[in-house]
């Protein structure tokens, strides 16, 4: 039920409309939930992995609700689900990736500019989701694969730890064997 909620949200948004490697926005959103669902993600991670790009992101600028209106996403997925979006649209990348994989790493807000420690399990699932984001576009573009692919490799063998064994499994298949 909430995933067709998210599905029905993401289209009065425009998602199916806003082009995105391998197709359309709302393509590669439901290849990132099928691909969480594959490694056996919970059912709060693939509806985040669904919506991660509500807010926008730190590399994905354009953002389908502005951050005053996360009640909508919040009473279509739920209320954890819809935290894990905004700490993963939240993420200002330069200051967070760095030492994302240390138990004390700093993880910076780039909504509110805040910097905290994000607990074990939180770092795991924004782990969980970005290693879902960045190999869905590394499998349907091969342009960006080779542009990103040695430098995805390097950051997900730091997150390793993080990382599920399917998950991990996924990185060597597309980043290691198509070198």
């Amino acid at each position: 039920m909430a995933e067709e909620k998210a599905v029905a949200l993401l289209r009065a948004c425009g998602a199916e409309g806003m082009e995105h490697p391998g197709g359309t926005l709302l393509a590669h959103l439901l290849r990132v939930r099928e691909r969480l669902a594959a490694w056996g993600a919970r059912p709060e991670l693939r509806l985040a992995g669904l919506c991660h790009a509500f807010y926008g992101t730190d590399g994905f600028a354009t953002a389908l609700l502005p951050l005053e209106r996360r009640g909508e996403l919040r009473a279509a997925v739920g209320t954890e689900a819809e935290e894990l979006v905004y700490f993963y649209a939240s993420c200002d990348r330069d200051a967070s990736y760095p030492r994302l994989e240390q138990d004390d790493a700093p993880y910076r807000d780039r909504f509110t500019g805040v910097v905290f420690s994000p607990s074990p399990s939180r770092r795991r699932d924004f782990a969980e989701l970005t290693a879902a984001n960045e190999l869905d576009i590394a499998s349907v573009s091969p342009e960006f694969r080779q542009q990103w692919g040695a430098e995805l490799l390097g950051f997900f063998q730091r997150l390793r730890p993080l990382l599920s064994a399917p998950a991990w499994s996924d990185v060597e298949r597309l980043l290691v064997s198509a070198r």
